[in-house]
């Protein structure tokens, strides 16, 4: 990825909500050459899409907690991501190396209902769980760091705008 397109990334992960206008200043490219590019990046699933950050306290949400699961027999379909997918209190599924299969993030209301989703959970999946409750969140969601520097301005700086954004990307 070029220069320029890892640092429109760096921009967008930092504030999804950033005008063409901006992006361009931020960027040093003219408006049609970011809105190009961007478009560009879109297609190419670089930026996969926007959302919104939410407080999950201020949706009644506030225990937090990673459920690491694993099946009673290993021999089993790996089919636990679809067997839980009807689960809206799962945010997120990955799966992972070592002993566990997939770690789960999972957002509910008390601990009276964390107890039924670990039981939804082992039931709908055959699996045992492990659970780890998030006491506090000093910091999530973190912009990847996609530049090791920023766009180099002294480089862009003798190239008209025009040319700028017909570079390929």
């Amino acid at each position: 990825m070029e220069e320029i397109d890892r640092a429109i990334v760096a921009a967008l992960t930092g504030d999804g909500r950033l005008s063409y206008t901006d992006l361009a200043e931020k960027v040093g490219l003219s408006v049609s050459a970011v809105h190009q590019r961007v478009r560009r990046l879109e297609q190419r699933g670089v930026i996969k899409g926007y959302a919104a950050r939410v407080s999950f306290e201020a949706l009644d949400l506030p225990l937090t907690a990673f459920v690491a699961i694993r099946p009673f027999d290993p021999s089993q379909p790996d089919d636990a991501p679809e067997r839980l997918a009807h689960l809206p209190e799962i945010d997120s599924c990955y799966s992972v190396a070592g002993e566990d299969f997939y770690l789960l993030l999972v957002r509910v209301a008390g601990p009276a209902d964390l107890e039924r989703v670990l039981q939804e959970i082992r039931t709908a999946a055959n699996v045992t769980t492990r659970t780890t409750v998030v006491l506090s969140t000093p910091y999530e969601n973190r912009p990847p760091k996609v530049s090791p520097e920023p766009v180099n301005q002294h480089r862009l700086r003798g190239i008209p705008a025009e040319s700028r954004g017909s570079q390929a990307g």
